[in-house]
């Protein structure tokens, strides 16, 4: 008889929390090099090294437009996602403060920290912040968010993917809905959305979408950390945060990150480049793992919309245990995920998205976030569908009182 073969199996550690933050990608690396350690003028310098840093910039404000088919002069560089947000929110909402127009700001239920904590933020100076509730996927209707529009809004900030269940929500539509109710007034209401989650799965065609403002996050598509994008229709009033020298058009102060700008410009455009084999390999790996998942443990609660989702997004929960000691049963096993956003897994507590979709409470902290990227291969999946169930079980067991 031949010998039995055995699947070798995959280099540990296997990393699956992309919506998290991704590896830099080596065309990006090779793009940045130069801008790291030879050209390290000074954009706003009146030499030739500040105006070859300067021209560096500039294409790669020109690139992300030509991604965004928007207006170069449209394209913010700022330091992040959070940035980015809190620039649109703020900026806009203050402007429209300051013009008279009003201090209502429309927003929903499972927005990012940073839209809601700036909406927050805003309520401490007079404004009205409106939320929205989510249906049982985390998903708004356009009808819902025209409904909410009033005589004196300021700003609409609306996700395009949540970061936490992955769900889609119907951007485009919903843009059309808040120009017709928006004309209907009399007037204009700027529409924004954090598009942090799907610049590696769906267009960022701004003019196509309906969106007056988009933010954006290098490290969530391959580019290097501490760089984000704020897109700015050029007619839009802005109130800017950061006063000091003048960069950005006036709209940013502060000395741009030369290298870190032309890293994530070109990863922003091989990432939306390269989106359809992206959506068609990570979906696939999905459809793969989740089958398995749900054949060892049928008590599980798949989160987010069934069809209208990232398709690299899996989050589930699991009955009768807590989701940060599931994710440090996966560690010790060589997987890395997580039981929701990075952003808020340090004080952790049940996750406001799952909560406000109806997840009850004790389902809701048994939550695990799984983020796979075009790299991750079967054998990691099927490698991780296996201990899955086993860390489900350890930890259940581990959490029943000793007799």
């Amino acid at each position: 008889m031949p010998e039995p073969t055995f699947e070798a199996p995959p280099a540990l550690p296997i990393y699956l929390d992309h919506a998290a933050s991704t590896a830099v990608r080596p065309e990006a690396v090779a793009a940045m090099e130069p801008y790291l350690a030879d050209a390290i003028g000074n954009p706003s310098a009146h030499h030739a090294a500040g105006r070859r840093a300067s021209e560096a910039l500039e294409a790669a404000r020109a690139e992300v437009a030509a991604v965004l088919r928007a207006m170069p002069e449209e394209v913010v560089f700022t330091s992040g996602g959070t940035e980015s947000i809190n620039a649109a929110i703020k900026g806009v909402a203050f402007a429209q403060m300051e013009a008279g127009v009003g201090r209502h700001i429309v927003t929903t239920e499972i927005e990012h920290h940073a839209v809601l904590y700036s909406a927050q933020f805003l309520e401490r100076f007079g404004f009205e912040v409106e939320v929205l509730p989510v249906d049982e996927y985390g998903r708004v209707t356009p009808a819902q968010v025209a409904a909410a529009l009033r005589p004196d809004t300021a700003l609409v900030s609306i996700g395009y993917a949540n970061n936490e269940v992955g769900t889609v929500q119907p951007i485009a539509e919903i843009g059309r809905a808040v120009r017709e109710r928006a004309a209907a007034l009399g007037r204009r209401i700027p529409l924004h959305t954090d598009a942090v989650q799907v610049a590696t799965t769906h267009s960022l065609d701004v003019d196509a979408l309906g969106v007056d403002l988009l933010s954006l996050s290098g490290h969530k598509f391959a580019g290097p950390k501490g760089t984000g994008i704020l897109y700015l229709r050029r007619d839009v009033p802005f109130l800017e945060l950061l006063s000091g020298g003048g960069q950005e058009r006036q709209r940013r102060s502060g000395t741009e990150n030369v290298p870190g700008i032309v890293g994530m410009a070109l990863a922003l455009r091989l990432a939306q480049e390269e989106r359809d084999w992206f959506v068609t390999r990570t979906a696939a790996l999905r459809t793969r793992l989740l089958a398995a998942v749900l054949a060892a443990c049928p008590d599980v609660h798949v989160n987010g919309h069934p069809t209208e989702h990232v398709p690299h997004n899996l989050h589930l929960c699991f009955p009768e245990l807590e989701g940060e000691v599931l994710v440090e049963a996966l560690d010790r096993a060589g997987i890395e995920a997580s039981a929701g956003a990075a952003c808020t897994s340090a004080t952790w507590e049940p996750s406001h998205v799952l909560l406000a979709m109806g997840v009850p409470l004790e389902l809701a902290i048994g939550s695990l976030r799984m983020t796979l990227w075009s790299s991750t291969t079967e054998a990691e999946v099927d490698y991780v569908a296996r201990q899955v169930p086993l860390a489900v079980h350890q930890v259940r067991a581990a959490a029943q009182p000793a007799r």
